[in-house]
């Protein structure tokens, strides 16, 4: 399939790069739409009669945690919102829980014209694999030195520029909102108090260069498992740990097979919805509007969101007793990934030091 996808990129680039435009405000403000004007404006409420009389359509949208989850109710507040502005002629089918797939199977159909998804939540990196070069300094170890960095970036006009780059590729996608569901940290089987314990361990990545490296660097062995299968992983001894962001983390119930948790945040777990081209163009102007309107309101309620219920969960899982160790020195984690940290921002040196500049 991904043979297939390259081939179609090169296929798209021979002919021109496809760009949509948009600008950010104030308030965060996906941009990735076509035309620009019409996908920033916002839906004033007189319209809503106009747009509640479009032709109904129903979009499905793919998340795989449970929708208890940071990201899971962030799909919830987007589909009711849609809902809402739409007056009813978009229905946003939110499944969820990895029913229709992982990540990377859900993203493999929908650049490759299949139709089961219309609208998906991905990790920043996930279209890495696709030729996002961009979206790759997202997942950066140690780029965002806190949430309100990420955020400085979300709502800039950078940001605007990252969510359109899909369809600067020639990809059948564009961007409708970023989030973020915490900082991402390692969790294992046996007890680790520092990062010397993690040397020799098997560490569940997905199929990343970014994530390969990080492990690499950390000392210890990259080992590719898809999500679906990463529970039964830890609990047979595949692999002897993975990472996740804490609500995550709890929510899959991986403390029952690897209750150790090290605080060490080498990443933020930067978020974005993306719909495909096909999807989009079934919608009128104004249920486009819609959507986009929809996608600056969730990015607020993902903001307001991720920070509290992240840390009540921590407290939960202390709670629980799970081994919880605090990293008060970042030093040596920051070192350990000096090389992949160079090795995937050298030829982005410019661009990477404008996200690093917004703290």
């Amino acid at each position: 399939m991904k043979k297939l996808i390259s081939a179609l990129m090169a296929g798209a680039m021979m002919f021109g790069l496809v760009a949509c435009g948009g600008g950010s405000t104030a308030s965060p403000s996906p941009s990735a739409s076509a035309p620009a004007p019409s996908a920033s404006a916002p839906v004033e409420s007189s319209s809503v009669g106009d747009v509640a009389n479009d032709p109904k359509v129903t979009l499905v949208y793919a998340e795989v945690n449970p929708l208890d989850t940071i990201v899971g109710q962030t799909a919830t507040a987007f589909k009711e919102k849609v809902e809402e502005l739409s007056g009813g002629s978009i229905t946003i089918d939110v499944q969820a829980s990895g029913v229709l797939g992982s990540e990377n199977d859900v993203l493999d159909g929908m650049l490759g014209g299949e139709t089961t998804v219309d609208i998906s939540r991905i990790s920043a990196f996930a279209l890495n694999s696709y030729g996002a070069q961009k979206s790759k300094l997202l997942s950066i170890p140690f780029t965002f030195e806190s949430r309100e960095h990420f955020w400085n970036f979300a709502n800039s006009d950078l940001a605007a520029e990252f969510l359109n780059e899909p369809q600067e590729l020639g990809l059948p996608l564009r961007g409708i909102f970023y989030g973020e569901e915490g900082f991402r940290h390692f969790f294992t089987r046996t007890p680790v108090n520092s990062i010397e314990d993690l040397k020799g361990m098997k560490l569940r990545v997905s199929n990343d260069p970014v994530m390969n490296g990080l492990v690499e660097g950390l000392g210890a062995y990259p080992t590719v498992v898809s999500f679906g299968e990463l529970y039964s992983a830890l609990q047979t001894g595949v692999v002897d740990g993975a990472e996740q962001p804490i609500a995550n983390y709890k929510s899959n119930a991986f403390p029952e097979v690897a209750n150790n948790l090290i605080l060490d945040g080498h990443t933020l777990g930067a978020i974005q919805a993306v719909i495909t081209d096909a999807a989009w163009n079934k919608l009128t102007e104004n249920q486009q509007k819609v959507i986009m309107e929809a996608g600056k309101y969730t990015q607020e309620f993902n903001a307001a969101l991720s920070a509290d219920a992240e840390a009540k969960v921590l407290e939960e899982l202390k709670a629980d007793g799970c081994n919880v160790v605090e990293v008060t020195d970042l030093a040596p984690w920051q070192e350990a990934c000096s090389k992949v940290i160079e090795e995937n921002t050298a030829d982005q040196a410019e661009l990477y030091q404008q996200i690093k500049d917004l703290k």
